[in-house]
């Protein structure tokens, strides 16, 4: 059993959801408040897994097949629990992160059909019995989410460019991983604006990690 020091708070949801700025936006609520944290994302957060994450996430939508796309999230997060997030979470550093094992269970078990055994399967044999305290699951319509991503910049827009089926077979995974892990996900309403939706988050992470006593 990990020896956790301080919480692990992960960020889930699909394609322009808003996650990634809420998950910088609790990032600097936090440093502001003198907590000792920090932010990671997946796939990164360590050098091989960026080099990871320059292969999953450019190039043509076929260019991995399920499986391979699954091993491949799975070694780069396999990377980070070994060199950043148990060490950080050991010496007492609170860990905000920008997707963790969800993601591979909502967008390869679910949008690739590999199914929920198989990815959980492999979910365990990467991170053991690692698991967040704390996962905010964005909702929002894929329909929505994706003329988001059409407005946005940076390349990294292979998932972008998959069918609204698969983007839709992703939506329901999220809602299975919500239905299933009720004591630690809460479900976020990504039509929020963006200030009321830091408040929510926020009020949820001091409401379970009693930060009004640490100020």
């Amino acid at each position: 059993m990990t020896n956790r020091n301080s919480p692990f708070i992960t960020f889930e949801g699909g394609e322009g959801s808003g996650k990634s700025t809420q998950s910088a936006f609790l990032y600097q609520t936090l440093l502001k408040m003198d907590m000792d944290v920090v932010q990671l994302r997946e796939p990164g957060g360590t050098k091989s897994g960026e080099e990871i994450r320059h292969l999953i996430l450019k190039g043509e939508g076929d260019r991995w097949t399920p499986k391979a796309e699954a091993l491949l999230m799975s070694a780069a997060r396999a990377e980070l629990v070994q060199k950043r997030i148990l060490p950080y979470l050991e010496g007492g550093t609170w860990v905000i992160c920008d997707r963790f094992m969800d993601s591979t269970m909502a967008y390869q078990g679910y949008g690739h059909k590999l199914g929920f055994e198989s990815i959980d399967a492999l979910n365990k044999f990467t991170v053991g019995n690692l698991e967040p305290d704390l996962t905010f699951i964005f909702q929002l319509s894929p329909e929505l989410g994706l003329a988001r991503t059409a407005l946005r910049e940076g390349g990294e827009d292979r998932y972008e460019r998959f069918s609204l089926d698969f983007h839709r077979s992703v939506e329901r995974g999220y809602k299975e991983v919500l239905e299933k892990n009720p004591h630690r996900c809460v479900a976020v309403n990504a039509l929020l604006d963006i200030n009321t939706l830091s408040r929510v988050i926020f009020n949820e992470v001091e409401k379970r990690f009693g930060l009004s006593a640490t100020r």
